[in-house]
């Protein structure tokens, strides 16, 4: 890796995650790439668990673009279902027959929540990053952000679930929150920090 312009490719099509990504780790000096703009397929992600499927797509984006690469698995687990919809969660609403789409989720979700008192939930971010494809050590972080299913959406920034994950510690949703505030609390800026620690240390010290 070139240390003076590390570029990584980023494993994911999502522009909400590019662009959190991107502002997370500015400090770094680290160039962040959508794997779309090389041309990389999407990889398949037939695993259970966040750090499986995020090693997989990590491992597939080096392989295809001959860079480091990292990825991020994220998703919603809701204490009242088990913990799903968890790596499930972008395609939460498929299930229930809607297109896939962040407003078929929440009105999803809202829907199967219709009555239930117990509400609370964590988004969940899991981030690897690997220096080659058949690298032995890849670097793993993750983050969690607790917090309430709303009963409507509320706010307008974000992607995903912000609007209806409630911040009872901030007393809004993550969609009513600057993106400082929200990068402060969330999953994903939780698991962007303790990255950037674990590649100073490990990558670039």
């Amino acid at each position: 890796m070139n240390v003076a312009t590390p570029t990584l490719v980023l494993a994911s099509n999502n522009a909400g995650k590019l662009a959190e990504l991107q502002a997370l780790f500015a400090s770094l000096g680290v160039a962040l790439v959508a794997q779309s703009t090389l041309n990389i397929p999407e990889a398949d992600e037939p695993f259970h668990t966040f750090v499986e499927n995020a090693l997989a797509k990590a491992r597939h984006a080096s392989l295809h673009s001959g860079l480091p690469a990292i990825a991020d698995d994220a998703g919603l687990c809701v204490d009242a279902f088990g913990g799903l919809p968890g790596v499930q969660t972008a395609f939460y609403c498929t299930q229930f027959g809607y297109p896939k789409s962040d407003d078929n989720n929440r009105k999803a979700l809202l829907e199967q929540m219709l009555g239930i008192t117990e509400r609370r939930a964590a988004l969940v971010s899991t981030l690897v990053a690997v220096r080659s494809p058949q690298d032995p050590e890849p670097l793993i972080a993750t983050g969690r952000a607790v917090g309430e299913i709303t009963t409507e959406p509320m706010g307008d920034k974000g992607f995903g679930f912000d609007p209806v994950m409630w911040i009872p510690s901030k007393g809004k949703t993550f969609a009513q929150m600057t993106e400082e505030e929200k990068n402060a609390l969330s999953h994903r800026g939780q698991a962007a920090r303790a990255m950037l620690a674990l590649m100073q240390m490990r990558w670039f010290a």
